[in-house]
């Protein structure tokens, strides 16, 4: 094999599993120690790279000019990011080689393993429930949680399906939710409409994104840390106006 196609190679197999990582919630150090693991296993040139949210470049010292893939789509799979870290290990142990990774890889990156929609509805109810006890909240609350939660939920994913702006269907999802409450505490459903709302709007909170913010701003990626603290602080002024609108119709 000649040299500049290995190369070639190498650097196509770092980029690609970077970005599944990158794309399904892997941490900036993360992706960069994954690509730089590769490329040193195959000891082609010294790998540099700079991760963001939105990009990665990627080059090989004194080698081929430095390569760039955009991220487009940001989503939260952390079995992707497992599969894509293991598949990383076994090529450093040399259990693959570049072509049987790059294409175990090319399967990963097109399934999808979230889990049903049934099944993320049904955690996100509980789980609203759930936060209802946990801020203090009665008993008596937990039903009308599970049913706001759910119902925001389910309001989320189906308008962020129809329009790609995150921050309106977030908008969308929490003025629901509000007005769920609300409307359950005026019939006589809820208690503690504050108590629900608290509850309901938790799965839609940015938890992931502010850890790995905090995360990537404690190892020195300020630009990815201010990046995705940016937009955690986006949909936490989306749930917040949703339901300050609720707040003032009510």
């Amino acid at each position: 094999m000649e040299p500049g196609k290995e190369t070639y190679e190498v650097m196509e197999l770092c980029l690609l599993a970077g970005k599944i990582m990158l794309q399904n919630g892997a941490e900036t150090y993360r992706v960069e120690d994954t690509m730089e693991r590769i490329a040193g296993y195959y000891n082609i040139g010294r790998p540099h790279s700079y991760v963001t949210p939105t990009g990665i470049i990627f080059s090989l010292d004194g080698v081929v000019p430095a390569k760039l893939i955009r991220i487009a789509n940001r989503n939260t799979d952390l079995h992707k990011v497992t599969a894509a870290n293991s598949i990383s290990r076994k090529i450093t142990n040399g259990e693959l080689t570049s072509k049987e990774a790059y294409k175990q890889l090319q399967e990963l990156e097109k399934q999808d393993l979230s889990y049903p929609f049934v099944i993320q509805l049904l955690a996100a109810s509980i789980s609203s429930g759930c936060f209802v006890i946990m801020f203090m909240g009665g008993w008596h609350d937990f039903l009308p949680a599970l049913l706001c939660g759910g119902l925001g939920f389910t309001c989320f994913v189906y308008i962020h399906k129809l329009v790609e702006v995150k921050f309106f269907a977030e908008f969308l999802a929490a003025f629901v939710i509000g007005l769920a409450a609300f409307s359950l505490k005026a019939w006589g459903a809820g208690h503690e409409a504050d108590k629900i709302i608290i509850g309901s709007v938790m799965p839609l909170v940015p938890g992931l994104l502010i850890t790995n913010a905090v995360r990537d701003l404690m190892s020195g990626h300020l630009v990815s840390g201010l990046s995705k603290g940016a937009d955690a602080f986006l949909t936490a002024s989306a749930i917040g106006t949703g339901i300050a609108v609720v707040f003032s119709i009510f």
